[in-house]
């Protein structure tokens, strides 16, 4: 199958690319850059020249190929707001391309979305959040209003994906930290946040482009860490004081990031991992961290 993939040279999609090839797929990667397109033909990938910003690119991109991976995000999370209503655009752009040709096109999005009874891990056919609570969802949306268009809608949502360099909103955490001289955690910490590693996410959106059907899968492989668990591995790695803050001090103290870090989102995968034979075998998110270089 010949699949065009966005965010093709970063963290996930990257990954992503080589997971293709590897399975015997070609791939067209969205890139903006001469060093992208470098990185795509030493993977054995073709460079398609553009961005999410340039949306007759996208739409050349998906016309071009059988499926549609989209993994591109602005992560500027200063610019939230701006960047979901971006990517609802783009969503918008590759599904007129596809539409009434029942192709696939798998959307990203994130688990934190689904909401689920308090405690409880959500699920893969829980509700979401409207995009008026949580920005984000516009992409889910967006998607979705294809479905009964002729096209072949998968979302996939991701937790923490992680390996020793990078770790989701973690790595903006260590940063913190290393900013401000502690590693910190809001109230008693146990609120939990689910994980997965870099290499099992990109088997599962190769399992969903070959064996997915129009549904939404969750990339979990840990269901929830607890955020203080996170914080001492940090404070350990640093060798900086690990602190308890209470919700108004830590908006003072993570910025941005005080919106997710006091946040209960645990998640499953089970219906996933039934529906795509998808198991988990990468290192657990503490495991890497542990691993990962401080200095």
């Amino acid at each position: 199958m010949r699949v065009f993939v966005t965010g093709s040279t970063g963290f996930i999609g990257s990954a992503v690319v080589q997971e293709l090839i590897g399975a015997g797929h070609q791939v067209l990667g969205l890139t903006r850059s001469d060093a992208g397109a470098e990185a795509l033909a030493h993977s054995g990938a073709q460079a398609h020249r553009g961005d999410i910003y340039d949306l007759d690119s996208l739409r050349s991109g998906a016309a071009q190929t059988d499926a549609v991976i989209h993994l591109a995000f602005n992560h500027d999370f200063s610019k939230f707001q701006e960047n979901c209503e971006t990517d609802r655009r783009v969503i918008e752009a590759l599904g007129s391309v596809l539409e009434g040709s029942d192709r696939p096109l798998i959307v990203t999005s994130g688990t934190a979305i689904a909401i689920s009874e308090p405690g409880v891990p959500s699920k893969e056919n829980d509700p979401i959040l409207s995009s008026k609570v949580m920005p984000r969802a516009l992409s889910e949306e967006a998607a979705d209003s294809f479905a009964a268009r002729g096209v072949r809608v998968i979302i996939v949502r991701l937790p923490q994906v992680h390996n020793t360099e990078k770790q989701g909103l973690v790595t903006h955490a260590i940063q913190i930290a290393r900013e401000k001289g502690v590693s910190a955690y809001v109230g008693d910490g146990q609120n939990r946040w689910p994980a997965a590693h870099r290499l099992d996410v990109a088997r599962l959106y190769r399992l969903a482009l070959e064996k997915g059907t129009p549904a939404t899968y969750h990339a979990v492989a840990e269901e929830g860490i607890s955020v203080k668990e996170i914080a001492e591995v940090i404070g350990k790695g640093l060798t900086v004081p690990v602190v308890s803050l209470t919700p108004e001090e830590a908006q003072g103290h993570f910025g941005w990031l005080a919106m997710f870090v006091g946040r209960d989102r645990p998640a499953s995968s089970t219906q996933t991992r039934t529906a795509l034979g998808w198991e988990p075998t990468g290192p657990g998110m503490i495991e890497d961290l542990k691993n990962m270089r401080y200095a």
